[in-house]
């Protein structure tokens, strides 16, 4: 299951941290950070929800960029 996420992000090279803490996350298959379109795009294991794997995808990209916000 792929899905996209509107977020917000102040640089390339923050997308770029971001982008690569959301593929370590457990549940994440694959991931694009685009800081041109301020958009996510996360592809997902098959048979995961979502949504509690975006709650820690989250929680990591505030790790390596405090100040980005993904919008669920």
């Amino acid at each position: 299951m792929k899905k996209t996420y509107k977020i917000e992000v102040d640089c390339a090279a923050c997308a770029l941290k971001m982008e690569e803490a959301t593929k370590k996350v457990t549940g994440v298959k694959d991931a694009t950070v685009s800081f041109m379109t301020q958009k996510m795009k996360v592809e997902f294991e098959d048979g995961v929800e979502a949504q509690p794997v975006m709650d820690t995808v989250l929680k990591e990209c505030k790790k390596v960029e405090s100040d980005c916000e993904i919008f669920f």
